[in-house]
Formats: structure tokens, C-alpha cells, sequence
């Protein structure tokens, strides 16, 4: 059977997630919502000038690699 959008999604934040820690930030799911996901961005993540960049290129990236039907990427 395969993983539902939710677990690849979960699989995706979880393996970008220490990249994010190791900086001093996080990211949290706020909703998902197929084909989209919402995420907060928090920590040193929040407001840094570098937060659009990480999140479009990297995690926008990482999902859209490993999920084709990958929808939008929502920053709240």
C-alpha cells in the first residue's frame, strides 16, 4: 500500500528539520491540506532574511522532488 500524502509530507519536514535546528530554528506543520501545506517557520527561522530562501528552495524543493503532486507551499 502506498504512504499517504500526510506521511510523505511528515517524512520530507522531518529530514529537512535538523538543518533548520542546527541554525537555531525550526519548522512547524500547520496544516496539510492535499495537494498544499501550511508551515510556520519559528525560532531563529522567524523573520531571519534568509527564511523565503529556505523555504521555497529548500523545503518548496525537497517536497516537490520527493512528492511530484506537491501542490503550494504556504508560509503562515
Amino acid at each position: 500500500m502506498a504512504e499517504s500524502f500526510e506521511t510523505r509530507v511528515r517524512e520530507v519536514i522531518a529530514r529537512i528539520r535538523p538543518a533548520l535546528q542546527m541554525d537555531g530554528g525550526d519548522i512547524e506543520i500547520v496544516e496539510i491540506a492535499e495537494p498544499n501545506l501550511k508551515v510556520r517557520l519559528v525560532g531563529a527561522c522567524h523573520g531571519c532574511p534568509s527564511a523565503v530562501y529556505t523555504l521555497y528552495q529548500g523545503v518548496y524543493g525537497e517536497l516537490k522532488r520527493t512528492i511530484p503532486e506537491f501542490g503550494e507551499l504556504i508560509a503562515v
